[in-house]
């Protein structure tokens, strides 16, 4: 047997099976390390495809985004949220169109008084990332890294995020490059938050409230467990997912859901709080254009298929969440999806 053939075989016993977290409720873990192997690339592919499927929500390894990358942008993260708050304040909007906002579920009153009146317990920074050269000049200046280190993190997610959007719409049977440069050019939304230490986590506070993103995928690096994913295959239970050094999470969103026909699911996830130490996390949101309309990919639809969801854009979920309160049982998703 040949080197090249003992390495494939090798390959393949070891990654025709996906692989579970440890004690995270079977949730999916893929290393992408075959992607770029034309031979190996079909297995990546399939796992992708199953996890989708099962799930609509993944962990990815070897993703090639370095350590020193996804750490720095961890750390530059926790320090504009130590930042004083009056710093922070100039960036407070309630406005969810503006290019960059920071948002807070705390008051003045006490920590304790917070958390039996706040329905959620969460800090966050969003801003647009994409493409980046015309953004980052609107992004905070502090901490005095900030640009730097999310904008190297930016480039390197969106990077990933054609990659696995190449490998979910080869696996619909819809090519590699199907939605590739409306990807690439499209809104890529970055949500920062910070989930302090709470003094009352059994006063059924949640950090997020249960949601689906309306992004055709969010890409997720946290510090910290508190992500919880709704397991629909296991009684509607929820599951934890576990905080893997170097690890990312990949969750399916509205519109890909729309894409696939309902093939694939937009995940339910929340996020829960804990009494003792704070929680970072870095979601990065990839959309088409704001005004580009994603729409049920026609090669999916025939009569024993017929068109599920109306088509809609990024700027469309802005106007459905200006009018409704998400979260509360309202869901953008819904109001895509066609009567039966």
């Amino acid at each position: 047997m040949t080197e090249s053939a003992k390495n494939e075989r090798d390959f393949e016993s070891s990654h025709d099976q996906v692989q579970y977290s440890s004690g995270a409720g079977h949730v999916p873990l893929i290393s992408l390390d075959g992607m770029c192997n034309p031979a190996r690339r079909p297995i990546v592919v399939e796992q992708i495809a199953n996890a989708c499927l099962r799930k609509g929500f993944f962990q990815v390894i070897n993703h090639g985004i370095s350590q020193q990358i996804l750490d720095g942008a961890l750390c530059v993260a926790s320090d504009f949220f130590n930042l004083p708050t009056q710093d922070k304040a100039k960036l407070l909007s309630p406005d969810i169109r503006r290019p960059v906002r920071y948002s807070t579920s705390f008051k003045a009153g006490g920590a304790a008084a917070e958390a039996e009146q706040a329905q959620s317990w969460r800090a966050f920074l969003k801003h647009y990332a994409n493409p980046l050269p015309y953004w980052i000049g609107l992004w905070p200046q502090n901490p005095p890294l900030y640009r730097e280190k999310i904008g190297e993190y930016v480039v390197e997610i969106q990077k990933l995020a054609l990659k696995l959007m190449g490998a979910i719409t080869e696996s619909l049977g819809l090519g590699p490059t199907y939605l590739s440069s409306k990807l690439n050019e499209g809104m890529q939304v970055m949500s920062l938050n910070c989930y302090p230490p709470c003094p009352q986590p059994q006063h059924s506070l949640i950090g997020i409230p249960q949601h689906t993103d309306y992004s055709c995928l969010t890409i997720l690096l946290q510090d910290s467990p508190g992500l919880q994913i709704l397991d629909s295959g296991d009684h509607g239970s929820w599951r934890a997912v576990p905080a893997i050094h170097g690890a990312l999470q990949v969750h399916v969103g509205d519109h890909l859901e729309v894409l696939s026909n309902g093939k694939y699911k937009s995940v339910l996830h929340r996020v829960t709080v804990r009494a003792e130490g704070t929680r970072i996390s870095i979601a990065s949101l990839h959309s088409l254009g704001m005004n580009v309309k994603m729409e049920v990919a026609g090669e999916l639809v025939d009569e024993q298929n017929p068109e599920r969801y109306k088509s809609s854009s990024f700027g469309d979920f802005l106007n459905f969440a200006s009018k409704n309160e998400l979260g509360e049982g309202t869901s953008f998703l819904d109001s895509l999806k066609f009567s039966p």
